[in-house]
């Protein structure tokens, strides 16, 4: 099990800050993460070599340890939605990590007026992507196919490149898995 950096009961000196987003001096934008999440980024890695060992359970504990001492640790909300659907195909349960984590995002872009580019080169905004996919995921799988689209244009809308290729996961669910062939007519 990961070792528990400090007790999550403890008060924080100062409030939790969120989510933030911050524009970089090249023009581009960034998600600047709570303190709290990134001082345990070191049990994250340490979750993830729970889950590739097959650990789920055991990982999904550490998951609800780590979120209870950083609410907005948008990372740790994407593995638990991962697990979600590993673990017990809870889709329910993933939607509400990746959807919650996919806000806390949101909200911090609209907080700094962002209109992008958020690109997901940048590491600090992966989580960000990565929750985007899981919620489209989730939504596609409850027939909600027009919420998952209106995902994928705002994360378009702010990195164009589909970082989370978000558009490919959806073209393979809409299509069984079979391979997605565009035609061109002669004269179109």
């Amino acid at each position: 099990m990961a070792k528990r950096k400090g007790n999550p009961n403890r008060k924080p000196s100062r409030p939790e800050q969120g989510v933030a987003a911050r524009r970089l001096s090249a023009g581009d934008w960034v998600l600047v993460h709570p303190r709290e999440a990134r001082d345990r980024s070191e049990d994250l890695e340490e979750v993830n070599d729970m889950i590739e060992a097959g650990e789920l359970d055991i990982a999904q504990d550490e998951l609800r340890w780590l979120l209870s001492g950083c609410s907005e640790f948008m990372a740790a909300h994407v593995l638990a939605g991962v697990i979600a659907i590993e673990l017990d195909n809870d889709i329910p349960l993933a939607r509400g990590h990746f959807g919650f984590a996919y806000q806390l995002g949101q909200k911090a872009i609209k907080r700094a007026k962002c209109s992008g580019p958020l690109l997901g080169a940048q590491p600090a905004n992966l989580p960000f992507y990565e929750a985007a996919r899981g919620l489209a995921f989730c939504l596609e799988k409850k027939g909600k196919p027009e919420l998952a689209d209106e995902i994928l244009a705002y994360t378009r809308g702010l990195d164009p490149r589909d970082p989370a290729e978000i558009a490919v996961m959806l073209d393979e669910l809409r299509s069984g898995g079979a391979p997605v062939i565009e035609f061109s007519l002669p004269g179109g």
